[in-house]
Order: C-alpha cells, then structure tokens, then sequence
C-alpha cells in the first residue's frame, strides 16, 4: 500500500500557513489489512479509520458517481485498484486536489500549485455540478483565502450558476448549510462568502433574508450607505474587526433582516423593522437548525439594537429596561457579545462613522455595573417580603443609574 497527505495540509504547506488537521489516502489496501494493521474504522459510508497511534484519519482511495440529488446522492467505489489520481478527481478545487508521497514529493495531476500561485479558486473537473454542497464550500474558501488575493475562476463561477439554476440548493440539508455558513463566519473575511453566494445567484435560494436586503433605501441622514444590503456587509465588517465569535459576526449580519419586508411605499423608512426582523430571525433559525446561542442573540441584537444606540437620550428606567430585556443581569456574557454587534450597526455606516467610538456601549456597562452593585439594608430585607424587595432593588437601581448621568 502507498500512503499519501493530501488535501488542507499539502495545500496550507504550499500557502507557508500551518496545518489545522491532516488527512491521508491509501493506495492499494483493503479495509481488512488496515484493521490488521490496528486502525479503526469511523467512516459510515466508505471506509475511513483512525491511525492506531495518531488518531489521524486515513481514508482508502475511492472513486463517486453520481446517482440522486442532492449531497447524500452519490455510490462510492473503493478498492485497491482505484488510483490516487481518480482519488484526487472527485475533490472540488484544484488547490484541495494536491497529495504529498512519504518523500515529501508533491503529486499534482490538476495544476492546484499554480491555481496557488495565480491565486484562483477553480474547479478539479465537470463532475464539480454533481454536488451542490460545493458553491457553498467554494464560497467559504473565499471567505478564507480573500485577504490572500484569491478570486472564484470565473468558469467555476459559472458551474456554480447552473447547479443553483437547477435547483440543486433546496436538495441540501439544513445542517450542511449552516455548517459551512458558521465556519465561513469564523473566518478572516467571511464578507467574502456572500458575496460569492450573490455572484453565482445561490444568495437568494440559501438566505432569501439576506438577499431580499439588496437595493432597499434608508434614510440617507442615518445612512449614507443607503443601501440595506451594502449596510449589512459594512456591520458584518466591523464585527469581524471586533470580535471571532460567531455568535456575535451572525447577529450583525442579519440584526436588520426585518428592513427586507417594509413596503415599497413606506422606503426608506422602516417603522417596526427590529420586532419584524426578530420574528424573521427565529423562523430562518428554526429553517436551519442553528445553535441555541446563535439565535438568541441574533433576535436579541435584531430586537433591541435600536434603544442601544439611544441610551444616551433616555431616563434611567429606561436604560434599567433594557439591562433587564437583554438578561444582562444574569448573563453578562451575552451582554457584552450585544454589545459588540450594537457597535459594529453603530460604525457600519461609511468611513466617518466607521472611525466614531461607540460611547452607548461604555454608557451600558456602567449603568449594569452601577445597578449590579445595589444591595438592600438587611434589616430591609428581613423585614419585606418578596415582591416588595424586588420593587425596593429595581427602585434602588433606578437610582443608581441616575447618578451615574449626573457625573
């Protein structure tokens, strides 16, 4: 048997980045020398084992056709004849179509190092529209490698077109798609991955919500951008300045979603958008499965990211309201992450508003601080009962709150 790294690790090597995770095929073996050998088998739908030692994965060299739709709809071949070369076909970019032999001699049957050195994201074969999942996963490497200078081939953009003119999206599971979603969030440029999404037409069959922003006006006096689509890759931007959770770069990314179902005759004015958005948020969370965490804040941030920016023009009651809408009593974790995405809304408007600090967050953690540190005399609270305590500390908070604007 011949044993080969291929696909992130040779590519990251070649790009001088360091490897997350390696990944090996093997040629010439059998799934039962490979357990003789004391590798355990993972894969479910083909074989793929954990080196006894290492628990890096190793994978015998196979072949797919395609048989249905969709990214499930596929028959695998594997046996001892399958050549590293057909192996290294099935892969969706040349750059990830690389393997390194036990000498450290590169095997490149598709010319993935000069697409590397020309910087270009192109398709290994015509087999490329046999998988849907592929615009996505294009669109993340885009994502990764854009601060490299890397671009889409514009003929692999093309195949991207056709696999979404033929309704292949609607085929995948909403599991898939928020996988690579997520991962594109997390990295350098995930702005790069909607916009990759939105060339190749697969925005709008993916995230309607997201498309259905494009084009639509606010008030230019509060928005210079005007445009809501363009607005909303500006937030996602600067929370990718700002912060690597994905939790925080997702609620700036759709806190505005609502501004999609304001109608024609009320733009640029949007009267309602945030609780219209919040409700879009938690279907569109439900449509993809998305993590708890992820949700929440998004419908927090889309709810409430308004009386965030206006915290500087209310009463103490009110910025008390807020503290206590956003649970940032008991989870000032998550307060700070609505923060952030606050923030990157705030300065996603145009380069001077881009460079303005966000005052109204450090006016927010204040007043939590202030309020949190209130505490009842005990004799109070060993004389009142429940309700009336809890009325005497919000009393006492109120208080607290409106001190800190009379500094």
């Amino acid at each position: 048997m011949d044993i080969y790294l291929v696909g992130g690790a040779v590519r990251d090597r070649l790009l001088g980045r360091i490897p997350l995770e390696r990944d090996f095929v093997v040629v010439g073996a059998t799934p039962e020398e490979l357990l003789a050998l004391g590798y355990r088998p993972v894969g479910k739908d083909f074989p793929v084992f954990l080196h006894p030692d290492t628990g890096e994965q190793y994978a015998l060299a196979r072949t797919e056709r395609k048989t249905g739709p969709g990214y499930y709809g596929f028959a695998t071949r594997f046996a001892p004849d399958v050549t590293l070369a057909e192996d290294l076909a099935r892969r969706d970019l040349t750059i990830n179509a690389m393997a390194q032999d036990a000498a450290g001699e590169l095997v490149d049957p598709y010319g993935g190092q000069r697409d590397l050195a020309a910087r270009v994201l192109r398709h290994v074969s015509p087999a490329f529209v046999e998988d849907p999942l592929r615009v996505l996963r294009v669109a993340r490497f885009a994502a990764r490698f854009a601060p490299l200078g890397f671009t889409v081939a514009p003929e692999t953009l093309e195949l991207m077109r056709k696999i979404v003119e033929r309704g292949e999206m609607a085929a995948l599971v909403p599991e898939r798609v928020w996988v690579e979603t997520e991962r594109a969030l997390g990295e350098d440029r995930p702005t790069a991955y909607f916009a990759v999404l939105r060339d190749c037409g697969a925005l709008a069959a993916v995230f309607p919500e997201i498309a259905a922003l494009e084009g639509v006006p606010q008030p230019e006096k509060w928005h210079p951008e005007i445009d809501t689509g363009v607005h909303t890759m500006q937030v996602l931007e600067v929370a990718t300045e700002l912060s690597r959770d994905t939790t925080v770069r997702y609620a700036a990314l759709v806190h505005d979603v609502g501004k999609g179902l304001t109608p024609r005759e009320d733009w640029p004015s949007h009267v309602g958008h945030e609780e219209a958005g919040a409700q879009l948020i938690e279907q569109l969370g439900a449509r993809l499965r998305l993590p708890t965490e992820h949700r929440e804040l998004a419908v927090m941030v889309a709810r409430h990211h308004a009386r965030a920016h206006r915290v500087a023009e209310q009463r103490p009651g009110t910025v008390l309201e807020l503290l206590e809408l956003t649970d940032a009593f008991r989870r000032p974790e998550r307060f700070e992450r609505f923060l952030l995405a606050c923030e990157a809304d705030a300065r996603g408007r145009g380069p001077e508003l881009r460079a303005r600090p966000y005052v109204q967050a450090d006016r927010l953690r204040q007043a939590l601080a202030a309020a949190s540190a209130v505490r009842l005399d005990p004799e109070v609270l060993a004389r009142e009962r429940g309700p009336v305590i809890a009325e005497k500390i919000r009393a006492a908070r109120i208080e607290a709150i409106r001190r800190l604007s009379d500094r």
